[in-house]
Formats: C-alpha cells, structure tokens, sequence
C-alpha cells in the first residue's frame, strides 16, 4: 500500500496506530507547554485577551497551502490548552465541570480512533453489545430489584431529562381514556433544571407547574396539594409527571426522595428524578443511602462527566424495564430493515432520538472494569470529604459566612456583609486574573459566591489558598 502524504494518514486499521503514535507526542507536549504557559486554573486578561491570543496564533484556519500535521496540532492544541479552564486546578470550582480521569480520555482516544456509528450493528458489531452490557450493569445500580433494567446514553442530563419527558408523554398518551384526552403535566420545583422546561417546551406540552422551593428543595405538603388538585381534576392516573432532583445545580441539594415517591404513588403521577449530579453516590458504601428512593422513579438521569470523571460526553437516562423504551422504537430500511432485525442483528435505533453517535460507552465501561464500582466510591467520599473541609474553613473563618452545610460538593459562602454587586465584583477580578474560577448561586437568602469541588485529589491546603484569594479581594 503507498504511503499516504502527510496529514491524511488513517487512524483505523493496521497501520493506524503506527501513525498516530508521533502524532500523540507532538499532542501532548503541546498539552504539556499549554499548560505551563497558563500556569493556573483560567488563562488571565479576560475574554478580549484570550479572543486576541487565539487569533493571532491560529490564523488564517483555512490557507491556502498547510502548515502541515505537527505545526498544526502543535498551534492549536497548545493555544487551546493555555486558554482552557482547566477542571484539575484545585482552584477551578465554579461548574460541574470535571477534570476527566487519564483513563477514561486514553479510552476516548480509541472510541475516535475506532469511530463506531452506534446507529447499527453493521458499524459497531463489538461496541453495541458493550454499550448494552455496560448501560445494564449501570441501570442495574439504579434498580437493584428490577429483572431487567435498561439505560440509554445520551449526552448529559439535559438530553437524558428530554427523554424522560417524551416518554411520559408517550405513556401518558397511551393510557388516555378515549374522549378525555389532555395534555400531560409536569410538576417540578423552582430548584429543578433549566432543561425540564426547556423540554416541555420542545415537547410542545404545557409549562411545568413549578412550585417554590424556599429551603432549597421540594416541600413534600405544597406537592400533595399541588397533585390532589391535578389528578382530583383529570381523574386520570399518569397525567401527571412528578420531577424530582438528587442534586441540584445551584446547591447540590437532594429533594426528599422517599417521601415524593410516596406522593407519587398515592395519586397515580409518574415520577422522574434527576440525578444528574448526585448519582454517582450509588457506588459509594458510605453515602449511597443518601439517595433512597431512587429506584421507585420511572426514570432516573445520570451523568458521568459531572462526579463520574468521564470526558464529555457521559450521560444516561436508566429505566426499570426495556418496556418503558418502547415508544422510541423507529425503522430505516438502510439501517435495521426488518428481515434484518429478524435474522437476528439488533436493532439500535430505538436506543437514542440521535442516528450517528459516538461510542461514548467505551470511556465509561474502561473506567468501570479499572475502578470497580468500590474505587469509584472511594473517588466519591475523598470529593464528598473535601467539600466538609472547605465548609469547616468558611464556619472557623471570621470574616466568611457559610450557606449551609453541603450535601454534595457544593459549597456556597460570602464574605460577611458583602453585597451582591460585592460578590459578582470578586468572582469577576478572579476570573480576569485567571487566580480562581467560582460559580454564583442566587437563593431567598442573595447572592453567594459557589464552589464545586469534583477533584478528589484536591487538598486541605488547596481550599485555604482559595480563601485567601477570595479574602484577598474583599474590600474591607
């Protein structure tokens, strides 16, 4: 076979690996250059100066004649890693944004390698079947007591939370009485995530009744009024759809899980829980009850790039039963023909509202094989303890004030006295500086400064580094 000319060698096949193997050297020293270059969590300057240093190292992205392949990989991946954000920075804490682990980006590297299409079995023979037993093992922890529970990959809470929107609609539909069809409704809490409403509305179903959450979660008495009306009204069992969160976004609280299934239960709603965030507690022995009453949803969103260290993208909508993915069953003659699917080659178009898809099983199923679930929670509890630390810090700090003990790892605080203008000032000066990425959470009680701890291997001395930045930029 020729030699192909620089830059369009194949990635697959026998010889693939021969030539991606300098290619890689010449990826990571510009990762490793990136990085020392940045030398913090966030390149500093700001938008306007990092737009500028990318322009200037990286155009024109279309010339005429190449630079070839290790100049470019060179250019940019080291441009790209000294403007990144970077999650392994123990300073890098505003989003559930997570360093990946080495493992499961070695992993990813072959999935692209590979590039199975997992929209059939004739592009994925060994991929699909490892994406069905790896999403089994994974709804099997959701659902200990299910014989056959099922998850699809999706990729992340928000597509994971449309689908668990579109299959309550379609059972809802399904088990309408003839003559008193009505929309299905979704009820949820003001703590609950931007994509249910975003889903209902691509959904075309009416706006979630959303009910306030003062103390940061659902209020199981203002549920059983808001229910008793809707079903009372509709008579109907499965109208409603009752959304619950095992981690929210802005303060990694739990809703009360067992008391809302019980809700759900008595007035005939489904239930769906997002545990996006929290989810991952099931591989941990010492924090896993945290998140009784799990396998009494209908659905259940998990996502493995948040407190699961997967690169993006990592998520999983878990069902008790392959039954519930029924409505998401579609035939293309060029993909799962019918005598196909009967001589016997599965059929994997009912596994996403996607055709082409990446096989991001692969990541997650090494990582699961290396870990075990026991590793995994260990990482768990050192991220969970890390989170107490910074909390024990704020509370023995006397010019800091602590939101609440964490639940996750979500920590939020604020300088004592610091108002809101304050507070977005400090975040801003860190940004720009690149010392420090904080989030921001608004409550009933204002505006606090957020940190998301998901590096387990951050340490006691780390957290107080970041303290004193913050402290360093509080006007007194």
């Amino acid at each position: 076979m020729p030699v192909a000319p620089a830059g369009t060698a194949l990635a697959g096949g026998a010889d693939g690996p021969r030539a991606l193997r300098p290619l890689l050297d010449t990826v990571l020293d510009a990762l490793t250059s990136g990085a020392q270059d940045r030398s913090g969590p966030l390149p500093p300057g700001g938008p306007d100066t990092v737009a500028r240093a990318v322009r200037d190292a990286c155009l024109p992205l279309l010339p005429e004649e190449g630079t070839g392949p290790h100049t470019a990989l060179r250019t940019l991946v080291h441009t790209l890693a000294a403007g990144a954000a970077d999650p392994a920075d123990p300073h890098c804490a505003a989003h559930l944004h997570c360093p990946p682990l080495a493992l499961a980006t070695a992993a990813d590297l072959a999935a692209s390698a590979l590039n199975p299409s997992m929209d059939s079995w004739d592009q994925a023979p060994a991929a699909s079947e490892l994406e069905t037993l790896t999403a089994r093992a994974l709804a099997a922890l959701v659902y200990p007591e299910a014989d056959a529970p099922d998850a699809l990959v999706t990729t992340g809470g928000t597509e994971s939370n449309q689908l668990a929107l579109l299959l309550a609609r379609e059972a809802h539909r399904t088990t309408e009485p003839t003559g008193s069809t009505g929309p299905l409704r979704i009820v949820c809490g003001a703590n609950a995530h931007h994509s249910i409403h975003r889903a209902a509305w691509l959904l075309g179903l009416p706006e979630p009744l959303t009910l306030p959450t003062p103390d940061g979660t659902l209020d199981p008495a203002t549920v059983h009024t808001c229910l008793a009306e809707l079903t009372g009204r509709s008579g109907c069992t499965g109208r409603v759809l009752l959304t619950a969160t095992a981690g929210t976004t802005d303060a990694g609280a739990i809703d009360p899980l067992p008391a809302l299934a019980d809700l759900a239960d008595h007035h005939g709603a489904r239930l769906h829980i997002d545990a996006s965030y929290g989810g991952p507690l099931l591989f941990s022995d010492t924090h896993r009850a945290t998140l009784t009453g799990l396998a009494r949803a209908h659905t259940v969103t998990l996502d493995l790039h948040k407190l699961g260290w997967q690169p993006v993208a990592a998520g999983l909508l878990a069902v008790p039963g392959a039954a519930t993915l029924t409505p998401l069953a579609h035939q293309a003659d060029y993909l799962n023909p019918d005598d196909d699917t009967e001589a016997g080659l599965p059929d994997l178009l009912g596994r996403s509202l996607r055709t082409t898809r990446r096989p991001d099983i692969l990541k997650i199923a090494v990582t699961l094989k290396a870990l075990g679930r026991q590793g995994l929670g260990d990482l768990v509890d050192r991220t969970l303890a890390a989170a107490r630390t910074l909390a024990d810090l704020i509370d023995a700090h006397p010019r800091y004030e602590l939101h609440s003990r964490p639940t996750l790892t979500t920590v939020l605080f604020r300088p004592t006295g610091a108002d809101d203008t304050t507070l977005a000032t400090i975040r801003r000066s860190l940004l720009a500086e690149g010392h420090a990425v904080l989030g921001r959470a608004t409550t009933p009680t204002g505006l606090w400064l957020k940190t998301t701890l998901l590096n387990p291997h951050t340490q006691p001395g780390d957290l107080t580094t970041l303290l004193k930045l913050v402290e360093g930029h509080t006007p007194r």
